[in-house]
Parts: structure tokens; C-alpha cells; sequence
């Protein structure tokens, strides 16, 4: 009896090592930080980098990895692995590599399209040392103003105007300055925040751990009892913020971040926006550089380990040997196609894409497929418009901060109506848009395109509104969707001129991104700028530890956002969480341990 208890006992303490730590190489093995290098002002250098067009010749041999999208979670997965020695090829459709990071430049001026500003950067959070670790310690961030945020609520004559500002404190001190009598209420939706939000490690333990054991969880319904997150995911953010305070613009203010993942509060998850929330507590930051720079200093890393990122490559399908395992993938190039083998291939292109486009008919309808497609729906379709200015941001008074511009405190109302309107109807009426100038928030602007400065706004369109004109040449389309665009660029500027009166008559460039913008450019199905839908059923338990790393074909992994969560921060847990499968290694574990290591260096270089 005592032998069969510890030969249990010595079992179940090997599942846990394994689960913990695992057997697998060490990205993290070693801070891979150098110094500053000089900062590359010139596109044509860049573009040396960034914009590597395709071809056969190209392709390193005996791959390793081939990987799809060089969106967030395809160039970080590719670093992962080229960190321990492997050879991995990224296959990028546009012709700069990036996904939304990526930048792009029109008439003079740059404009980025999707990293507006990025939190967790204080020096030695595990956050802030896995992007030292992704780019060499080259990437550099500029601390937005403080406050970093506005909320805007009401027409102009009625105008409430909300500042959230950065740091634990003094968030809770200046809500509590603008709203009076509501003290509770915003110590208990902080606190909430801070209960629920850690709980995401436990996405991460259904994703991870051994299939058997996962369901172990799901089944016994121990996942939820075990962490407030689960419990909270089925919870709307409307239920939960309603509960707290019966003032209508504080409910709309503790809500207003729902933007940055596309649902509305009687729509989204509380424990989403709960990871937001903690996300922006202790400030906020741009890239120093713009947007492309984190493309940029992340290539050299894979090719130094002998792959390449290369543009100008849309990858077509998947290729599956007898036995449906995933062998490579195919390059169309032209006409013809060019077949790359690798015996590990990595979809950076949504799951939608993967599945529904990259496979064969045969293997979209097995059954493993199918539950996670019927687990999934298309997430909220962006439109965002580009504004060049002649001006310095001294001149147009522009500041390194985002405004949240609504009619009204009623979000769910707004949207609704939004959606059900007819396209010509509901470009009169925005139910948000957020505003921010790229130019402002990053220090080496000046320096770059001095006298000029952008706008970027962001908001919602159906992707319905636009459908008809996807198939037209994309420089090209015909005049009644130019006449559908100009119509919301017409009323979006009447919001932002409101924000910002003084850009008025320096404005030289205006263009509109569209949902069939985004599905021609980033690849995205239905024009979705956050990928899978984020809302309540997300976050599911049972989804969470059927959606996993590994695919039901062989060989054939998922990671970025459609894995994890949205966003820059979403991508590279996406990325981590499919190397540790790869790799079997919890890197988590191993990103915390580096980061703790680097924090006692420079603690000890400062004694």
C-alpha cells in the first residue's frame, strides 16, 4: 500500500513539475538586453527590414517553423523560437511586415493603425521585460500625459468631460473629485478589478495543462470555484457596474475602455474588462519611434537565427501530408504556387482563417474543428480615419492623450440603434470615437516630419454597410462607397474639430480605413480589428480549454490574439502560450523568473 502511495504521490509530483516548469529549451535563459543602438530615421533603411518581398530564393532551407501573419503573435512566436536556435520563416500577405503594428505613410505623413498606447511598461514588470526580451532591449516608450485619458460625454453644450488618470491612488482620488457621494462605489469597482483580473493565469492553466486534466477542471467545475475570473466572466460589465452606483456617467466612466476590445457593457465580459482596467492602472506609453519599430527590432532576432520574414507572400492553404498533418504551407506567387515545407506550422491569421480558408473542406468539418468555430463568432468591425495636419503639436494644441467622445451616457442604447440604422443614417450618428494623435505622443516626431502633425479617430462599422465594394480594386472603388466614406469622414471631423478647434484650416489629408480596408489589408474576415469576438461567452470555461495551442490537425498550432485575448498585450500572451506548448516549458514561469533576476541586478548596481 505505501509503495502505491509513493509511486502516486512521486507521479503527481512529476505532472506538476511538468506543468510548471516542463523539460523544453529556455527562451529566457539569459537577459538578451544590448545596448542602444542609434535610432534609424530613414524609411528606405527600414524598408530594408520591414518590407522583404518574397521569393522562392529566399526561403531558408531545413526550416523548422514556418509561420503565417506577422501580426504581434507571429513575429513573437518566430523570436521564441529563434531564441532557442530555431530556424523559422514568417509569410507575410501585405507588403510591410507588421500586421497592425505596422505604420504606413501618405503625403508626408506617417500614420500608425492600430497601437494607439500600451500599459504595463514600469521597469521589470514581466510584461515590460518580455518586450525587452522580443526586441533586445532596443524598443523604447514614451509615458503619455497624465491624465491619459478623457471621457466625453454629452452634445457640446452639455459637455462632461472626465480625466482618468494613471496611478492607483490617484485614479480612485480624481474619480472621486468629479464624482462626489460615489466613494464606495469606486473603491469597490477598483478592488474588483484587482480581485478578478489576476485570475487570467488561470486561461492560461486550461490552455496548457494536459487535455485530460483540463477537462478535469471544466467538468468537476473546480476552474471556477478556484478563481474569481471564471466566475466574473459570465457576468455582463453593465450587471456589475450597475450594481455599484446608480449614477449614469459614472457608470458610463467606469465603462468607457470597452472600446479597446469591441463590446458593449450589457455585452462584454467583466472579467475583460476588469485585465483593461489593471492594464492602464500605473500609466501608459507609445512607442518611441512610431508603431514600426517593434517589427523593426524584432526581425533581426529571427534571422539571426537563420530565418527570415518575408512580405508579399499570401499563403493560400496548408499543405497535409496522407495522414492530414500539417507539412507546410503554399505560396501564391502570381499565378503559380510555391510550396514551403516545415514540420511545425504556426497560424498568426485567426482562427477563422485558418480554419475556415487554409484547410481542405475534408478536414474543416471534423468535429474538433467544427466545436471550436461553433464556440466562436466574428468580433465588431472597425472604421478609422487618418487627419495629416500642418502644424506642430504646440501650434494645434495637441497633447500625448486619447479622447472618448460620446452623445450620450447610454452606451447600450447608442450602439444598438447604431447597428440597426441604415448606413447613410448611422454615419450622422457615431455612437463613439476616439481620438489621439500619434504625432504627440512620440518624442522623436519633431525630429522626423517636423512642422507636420496626424490624428488618428477609431470606430465601429458594420461590415454589411461596405460588403458590396470588397471585390473592387482597393484604390480604386467605385464612387458610392467614396460618397459612403466621405459621409463619415464628414461628421467624424465635425467631432474631432469640437475636440481640437484650433486644426480647423490645417488640415491637408483625410482618409478613412474601412472594414473591407482591414479585411484587404490585415487579412481580417469579416473587417474585425480585435479578431474573435470578445465578449461573454469568450470566456467560457469549456471554450478556454477546448481553444488550445495545439489545433486537432498535427503539427498545426494557433497564436496571437484569437488564442489569448486582443490587443499588443493579447498577441504575445498568445505567442508565449503557443511556445510553451511547442516547446513544452511554462515561459511564463521563466519570463517572471528573468524579470526578477534583472530587477535584483539593477537593484544591486544601484547599492
Amino acid at each position: 500500500m505505501w509503495i502505491a502511495v509513493i509511486v502516486i504521490s512521486l507521479a503527481l509530483l512529476a505532472f506538476l513539475y511538468k506543468l510548471l516548469v516542463g523539460s523544453g529549451p529556455n527562451p529566457f535563459a539569459i537577459d538578451t538586453r544590448e545596448p542602444l543602438k542609434p535610432k534609424v530615421f530613414d524609411e528606405k533603411l527600414k524598408n530594408k527590414v520591414l518590407k522583404q518581398g518574397f521569393l522562392a530564393s529566399r526561403v531558408p532551407e531545413d526550416l523548422d517553423a514556418v509561420v503565417v501573419g506577422s501580426g504581434i503573435g507571429g513575429l513573437a512566436i518566430a523570436v521564441l523560437l529563434a531564441k532557442v536556435g530555431k530556424k523559422v520563416l514568417v509569410l507575410e500577405q501585405h507588403d510591410r511586415a507588421g500586421g497592425c503594428c505596422h505604420t504606413f505613410t501618405e503625403q508626408g505623413f506617417e500614420f500608425d493603425v492600430g497601437i494607439h498606447y500600451i500599459g504595463e511598461l514600469l521597469d521589470h514588470t514581466p510584461f515590460r521585460c518580455l518586450i525587452d526580451q522580443m526586441t533586445n532591449g532596443q524598443l523604447q516608450w514614451d509615458p503619455l500625459e497624465n491624465p491619459f485619458d478623457k471621457v466625453v460625454i454629452g452634445p457640446p453644450k452639455n459637455r462632461r468631460i472626465y480625466p482618468i488618470y494613471s496611478g492607483r491612488k490617484r485614479y480612485m482620488d480624481e474619480l472621486k473629485k468629479c464624482f462626489p457621494g460615489e466613494e464606495k462605489a469606486i473603491d469597490k469597482f477598483v478592488r474588483l478589478c484587482e480581485k478578478v483580473a489576476p485570475g487570467i493565469w488561470f486561461m492560461v492553466l486550461l490552455k496548457l495543462a494536459p487535455a485530460p486534466f483540463a477537462k478535469f477542471l471544466v467538468r468537476t467545475g473546480l476552474a471556477s470555484r478556484l478563481t474569481s475570473f471564471f466566475s466574473y466572466a459570465s457576468r455582463s460589465l453593465k450587471d456589475v457596474v450597475n450594481e455599484l452606483t446608480q449614477n449614469k456617467d459614472l457608470r458610463a466612466v467606469l465603462s468607457y475602455i470597452f472600446l479597446t476590445y469591441g463590446n458593449i457593457p450589457k455585452e462584454a465580459s467583466f472579467s475583460m474588462h476588469s485585465i483593461l482596467v489593471c492594464h492602464f492602472m500605473n500609466g501608459a506609453w507609445y512607442p518611441k519611434g512610431g508603431a514600426s519599430e517593434i517589427a523593426y527590432h524584432m526581425i533581426p532576432i529571427i534571422e539571426k537565427a537563420g530565418g527570415a520574414v518575408l512580405v508579399r507572400a499570401p499563403v493560400n492553404r496548408i499543405l497535409l501530408n496522407d495522414a492530414k498533418e500539417a507539412i507546410g504551407v503554399s505560396v501564391l506567387k502570381g499565378q503559380e504556387e510555391v510550396h514551403v515545407r516545415a514540420p511545425i506550422v504556426i497560424s498568426d491569421a485567426g482562427i477563422f482563417n485558418t480554419y475556415e480558408h487554409l484547410l481542405p473542406k475534408d478536414v474543416q468539418t471534423m468535429p474538433a474543428i467544427q466545436k471550436q468555430l461553433s464556440m466562436l463568432k466574428h468580433g465588431e468591425s472597425g472604421l478609422s480615419i487618418f487627419i495629416g495636419l500642418n502644424g506642430t503639436k504646440e501650434e494645434l494644441e495637441l497633447k500625448a492623450d486619447n479622447f472618448y467622445v460620446f452623445p450620450e451616457n447610454n452606451f447600450d442604447e447608442l450602439f444598438e440603434a447604431y447597428r440597426k440604422g441604415n448606413r447613410e443614417d448611422s454615419a450622422k450618428k457615431l455612437p463613439v470615437i476616439f481620438v489621439a494623435s500619434p504625432s504627440a505622443k512620440d518624442s522623436t516626431w519633431p525630429e522626423r516630419e517636423p512642422g507636420k502633425s496626424t490624428l488618428s479617430v477609431v470606430t465601429f462599422a458594420k461590415y454589411e454597410w461596405f460588403e458590396e465594394w470588397k471585390d473592387d480594386k482597393v484604390k480604386n472603388r467605385s464612387t458610392d462607397y467614396k460618397e459612403l466614406k466621405q459621409m463619415f469622414i464628414n461628421y467624424i471631423l465635425e467631432g474631432v474639430t469640437e475636440i481640437y478647434p484650433k486644426i480647423k484650416d490645417r488640415i491637408e489629408y483625410v482618409e478613412a480605413g474601412t472594414p473591407i480596408t482591414n479585411q484587404f489589408y490585415i487579412g481580417s474576415p469579416k473587417g474585425e480589428v480585435y479578431g474573435a469576438d470578445h465578449g461573454i461567452s469568450r470566456f467560457n470555461v469549456e471554450l478556454n480549454a477546448t481553444l488550445r495551442p495545439q489545433t486537432p490537425v498535427k503539427n498545426l498550432y494557433i497564436t496571437g490574439q484569437d488564442l489569448m485575448l486582443c490587443g499588443f498585450a493579447g498577441g504575445l500572451s498568445g505567442a508565449l502560450t503557443c511556445a510553451s506548448a511547442i516547446m513544452d516549458r511554462n515561459l511564463y514561469l521563466d519570463l517572471f523568473l528573468l524579470s526578477r533576476r534583472v530587477k535584483n541586478t539593477n537593484n544591486n548596481k544601484k547599492v
